[in-house]
């Protein structure tokens, strides 16, 4: 499979998922099935086809495992930690999150010089890294293993992918902390939110144009990530995103209906004004 397909299908399986869980812990876990899953069915094929050259084998354990690896450590670790989360007392909770930040950040320093190769974009140490004829040579770094296989791992494949993840992970402690934090200070009242006279389906469609637009792209958001803000401006529960936005796309007509009628009446409500 390649690996922008490979990429684009866990990404939507993962987005379907939190579209239809509100419980991070439920998200976390079922998230985490899915990877196993799309990793188990990897490990066959490599098992049953193997690699043509050294290129071939460097370019998965370095570039296809790592899509389904990395989020499968985020998630790993994002169900152990909301589990070991204190029910209340916020500032207990900022302790947690703190401690946490630091571990990850005492990882990276102990990585450092991994990090730098992988930052940089380096590859001259890729065969020793991401084949598996070094393993006896190089020696697994990470004590903590996700997806463990002799025939199925190489010397630095597994510290990639919790690199990545830890990066990831990062960014969700960052938005935990800030959330507490704001809700500590209660210097900022609730919004009230705007009521949604459209459609679900007018909903999905505006979503989707402004993602394609690059809303969100600095973040890396998702479409559902991008809906879980708006959701908090608009007084809408977003229903079936992707089924929706699969309607739309088989639209015999204009696939674009409410946007083009947003249009109309910006340039009606503009011709108006220059009358």
């Amino acid at each position: 499979m390649k690996l922008d397909v490979l990429s684009e299908n866990l990404t939507t399986q993962l987005d379907e998922i939190a579209s239809e869980n509100n419980s991070i812990l439920e998200r976390a876990y079922l998230s985490v099935e899915v990877c196993r899953n799309l990793l188990s069915n990897l490990k066959k094929q490599v098992l049953q086809e193997g690699f043509d050259t050294m290129a071939t084998e460097i370019r998965f354990f370095k570039h296809t495992k790592q899509v389904p690896l990395i989020e499968l450590i985020y998630f790993s670790e994002i169900h152990s930690f909301e589990l070991q989360f204190p029910k209340a007392d916020r500032h207990s909770q900022l302790k947690i999150i703190k401690k946490k930040v630091n571990k990850i950040n005492r990882f990276f320093l102990y990585n450092i010089d991994f990090g730098r190769y992988i930052d940089a974009g380096h590859t001259h140490f890729d065969k020793e890294y991401f084949t598996r004829d070094y393993l006896d040579s190089y020696h697994i770094t990470t004590s903590k293993f996700y997806f463990q296989d002799p025939e199925f791992c190489t010397p630095r494949d597994m510290l990639l992918g919790k690199y990545r993840a830890y990066q990831k992970l990062l960014k969700y402690l960052d938005e935990r902390r800030f959330q507490l934090k704001k809700s500590l200070n209660g210097k900022r009242h609730p919004i009230k939110r705007l009521h949604w006279p459209f459609s679900n389906t007018d909903y999905v469609e505006l979503i989707y144009a402004l993602h394609a637009k690059g809303l969100g792209s600095k973040n890396s958001l998702s479409i559902v990530k991008i809906s879980d803000y708006l959701s908090q401006i608009f007084d809408v529960e977003p229903k079936d995103i992707y089924k929706t936005y699969q309607d739309i796309k088989n639209r015999k007509k204009s696939r674009t209906l409410f946007l083009d009628e947003l249009t109309t009446s910006l340039i009606s409500e503009m011709d108006k004004s220059e009358k």
